[in-house]
């Protein structure tokens, strides 16, 4: 037999080397982030100590704290001043859980810094999976009523507040229900 094939290089891709930490979803892109495009939210990382941002008003409630609305803005005027011709924003954000509360609270400080300016919106919700959630490693204890009922709250909050502040809302989903039973 001749040689062992190369692995593709989607596969060579997703191995990690043995050693690295692996923490974000980021880490395992090819493409290195620009440090200030990167926000992470330490309460409800992987091994944070509030869990899991799953409602709505969770979500609107991290930029009601003043540290981290100005740490979004530096971030953001970063990136503006960094533009000849800036002629918009679009913003992706997943409608089923809190981060629907983030993504509304930057849509409407986008739309009152930079009124005139388009923002393009893409609400994003996943297949329903018969599989249990897990959080931080551990399984939900929320039945299967109370989950689609926060993913309901949460989907139809997140559609009024991010059409309300966007030039333009876009629902996407692998699922023909927005991910809701």
């Amino acid at each position: 037999p001749g040689p062992a094939p190369a692995p593709s290089p989607l596969a060579a891709a997703q191995e990690v080397p043995s050693g690295s930490p692996v923490q974000l979803w980021s880490d395992h892109l090819n493409v290195q982030l620009h440090p200030k495009s990167l926000y992470v939210i330490r309460q409800y990382m992987h091994d944070g100590d509030c869990g899991c941002l799953e409602a709505f008003p969770q979500g609107e409630g991290l930029l009601q704290d003043p540290a981290c609305m100005e740490e979004l803005e530096d971030r953001l005027h970063f990136f503006v001043e960094e533009c000849d011709y800036l002629q918009g924003f679009q913003v992706l954000c997943d409608l089923h859980n809190g981060f629907s509360g983030v993504g509304a609270k930057v849509t409407e400080l986008l739309c009152d810094e930079y009124s005139g300016k388009g923002i393009l919106s893409w609400g994003l919700t996943p297949a329903v999976s018969s599989v249990a959630v897990s959080c931080n490693g551990r399984i939900l204890p929320l039945q299967d009523s109370q989950r689609n009922a926060y993913r309901l709250l949460n989907t139809a909050l997140g559609i009024v507040h991010l059409s309300t502040h966007s030039s333009l809302f876009c629902p996407l989903s692998l699922s023909g229900s927005l991910g809701l039973k």
